[in-house]
């Protein structure tokens, strides 16, 4: 069974529209399809939607224009520092893309350039902005309880294609590890995100695969997705990552079917 809920379209930063997404997965075989758009936050414009209504509105027209040949569902992909209403929506995925530092907003991840300014106004300390990020990132999903927890070390994101600052840093480990120890035991559902490997970023998903381990050692549920941007890459290295799950010794991922969360074998 193929599936993403994580899917984002022109209404946002995505390169492709709604539909084009639908007759792609269509294609590819997929059983169903979510949609993800970056909810609105004031701080940051570059990334997120501009017309919420029109999204709604979109994705509600091509779930029937489409009913019968697979399943459409209208979910968002919030940052944690700027909830939305969650009842306009099927499912949210929880993210956090900015972090707050002395009343200023930084964002991590729509740019190198502005990664790099991030860890500078931390004082390029490891420590502090790891802390900063996992911290404020569990506080959310502990207060707000989305149904997806979005990439979770997403701040290791550039680590590959520039000089590495947390990937393989203990500093970092130990604490992106003692926050999801914390958390992994707790409910959630955490992806398991190829959208940088299709931007070319990365060759490994979120989470790095140690805290995969984590993941699988305290019992957490999983859900594969690709972070969809452009249509040709919905099913990005999904076959090569579900082996890389078996590896790690999961058997199920979860997927969201005939509108209810249910785990298939991997």
């Amino acid at each position: 069974m193929l599936s993403n809920l994580h899917t984002h379209t022109t209404f946002c930063d995505g390169r492709s529209t709604a539909e084009e997404m639908v007759k792609a997965a269509i294609e590819k075989g997929f059983t169903s399809l979510g949609f993800s758009g970056h909810a609105y936050t004031p701080y940051e414009l570059t990334s997120c939607m501009k017309d919420e209504q029109g999204y709604i509105n979109e994705i509600n027209r091509l779930k029937e224009l489409y009913k019968g040949r697979i399943e459409i569902y209208l979910g968002t992909e919030e940052d944690a520092l700027y909830p939305v209403d969650r009842s306009k929506y099927e499912y949210i995925i929880g993210s956090l893309h900015v972090l707050k530092l002395d009343g200023a907003y930084l964002p991590l991840d729509i740019g190198k350039e502005y990664m790099q300014k991030c860890f500078e106004a931390f004082g390029k300390s490891v420590e502090r902005m790891a802390y900063n990020y996992y911290s404020s990132f569990a506080d959310y999903l502990m207060k707000r309880r989305p149904d997806i927890v979005g990439h979770f070390d997403l701040i290791t994101k550039y680590d590959e294609v520039c000089e590495p600052i947390f990937l393989g840093n203990k500093k970092h480990d130990d604490i992106a590890k003692v926050f999801l120890h914390s958390l992994a035991s707790k409910g959630f559902l955490f992806e398991v995100n190829t959208g940088a490997i299709a931007r070319g970023y990365r060759t490994l998903p979120y989470p790095s695969l140690d805290l995969l381990h984590v993941l699988k050692k305290e019992g957490a549920d999983i859900t594969l997705s690709s972070d969809c941007h452009d249509k040709d890459f919905l099913d990005c290295k999904f076959e090569d990552i579900k082996a890389m799950l078996k590896d790690v010794g999961f058997k199920e991922i979860t997927v969201l079917c005939k509108h209810k969360f249910t785990k298939i074998p991997l």
